[in-house]
């Protein structure tokens, strides 16, 4: 018992939150422009969140066995990393990865084959993605693109592909309106990047905060926030939004406040303070759009 649950703890599901609501995002708005199917709703949001975990335990298991992460980085004291603290071995921790990748491949075989092709180019994409973010030859999360990975993976592919599901078609409201979501979740990263610029540096990882400073990757991280609150303003009063969607700004107080703290200094829970974020905005977003559906 006490291994499966390190090998739970070790896919960090505090974060599939960000997954649900994307996968939810976009299954509404196909709802919204047709039927809905909870089966397929399921379905897809259970691979997605397969293939959410199965990155998360690959990536650790790279930053780990390349030096990134260890006892002292500031992830590590804020919330659990058993692969870190030594109570699950590298082996495992690969497995696990593997076994739900091959879990999500299997559920997104199927909605392949029942939905549409474009589900398999976005999972085949999800899965490169997600892999060779630590793992080489690409490594390209220590090359300062892993926050465009993000924002693409989060944003305009999760959405379009939970829509496809619905409509077996794309659409370029789901793709407009998947774009502040997308973003807020790319500053989970960004944020983790800014609080550990310095240690990167020493580590030979280059960021956006490195490439840019510390002050501009902080002017870059409230600028998108405040532009992803603008774009959701801008699309409820001028579509493809409606008026529903203007209650996400009660929102807005949490970054407010949260930007006021990261000016003076970036907390060591800067990641998981934007996670907060972006799930308060994503979830007003779910409920803006199951109203505008059921009104």
């Amino acid at each position: 018992m006490y291994l499966y649950k390190n090998l739970f703890l070790a896919s960090r599901p505090w974060s599939f939150t960000m997954t649900a609501i994307s996968v939810s995002v976009g299954a509404v708005l196909g709802a919204i422009d047709g039927s809905f199917s909870w089966g397929l709703y399921l379905l897809t949001l259970i691979g997605t969140i397969f293939m959410h975990g199965a990155a998360n335990l690959i990536n650790d298991y790279y930053d780990v066995a390349s030096g990134i992460d260890s006892e002292e980085v500031s992830t590590a004291q804020y919330r659990p990393h058993p692969l870190v603290e030594g109570t699950l071995s590298p082996r495992f921790v690969k497995a696990e990865a593997y076994v739900l990748f091959f879990c999500a491949a299997l559920i997104g075989i199927y909605l392949a084959v029942t939905r549409g092709w474009i589900v398999l180019v976005i999972g085949i994409v999800g899965f490169l993605a997600g892999l060779f973010y630590t793992a080489p030859p690409l490594k390209y999360k220590y090359n300062a693109w892993g926050e465009f990975s993000v924002f693409l993976m989060w944003g305009p592919l999760m959405v379009e592909g939970a829509y496809f599901v619905q409509r077996q078609t794309l659409s370029m409201d789901a793709f407009w309106i998947s774009l502040p979501f997308g973003v807020l979740v790319a500053l989970v990263l960004l944020a983790n990047n800014l609080r550990d610029r310095v240690t990167d540096e020493r580590r030979g990882i280059t960021t956006i905060p490195i490439l840019l400073g510390s002050r501009n990757g902080m002017r870059l991280y409230a600028t998108l926030i405040i532009l992803a609150y603008v774009a959701v303003l801008v699309m409820s009063l001028f579509g493809p939004l409606t008026l529903w969607s203007l209650i996400v700004l009660l929102s807005l107080p949490l970054p407010l406040h949260f930007l006021r703290q990261m000016i003076k200094d970036t907390p060591d829970d800067a990641d998981a303070q934007t996670a907060k974020i972006d799930t308060a905005f994503g979830i007003l977003l779910v409920i803006s759009l199951v109203l505008e559906r059921l009104l």
